[in-house]
């Protein structure tokens, strides 16, 4: 699954100087460091895990930006959601 969410980043975003296996699964993805992705590619990245996954993010808090933190913990975070789902 987390390279599934990485292709899905780079396909997502339109990012055209990576490669999904450039990616490391603990690079953050937002702020300065790692991929620098801004709130607008977390919009877009919600609405893509949405469609891909049937992930629904209601609300931004501290758990959601936890999730969203890297590749490996947005891939448990989706896990978490499918499986408890009927």
């Amino acid at each position: 699954m987390e390279l599934d969410l990485k292709r899905l980043i780079v396909s997502a975003l339109k990012i055209e100087d990576l490669s999904p296996e450039d990616i490391a699964s603990d690079e953050p993805l937002f702020g300065d460091a790692g991929l620098g992705l801004d709130s607008i590619d977390a919009l877009e990245l919600g609405v893509a895990i949405r469609k891909v996954y049937g992930v629904k993010i209601e609300t931004v808090s501290e758990e959601v930006r936890r999730h969203f933190a890297n590749i490996r913990n947005l891939a448990q975070f989706i896990r978490s959601h499918n499986e408890v789902k009927p």
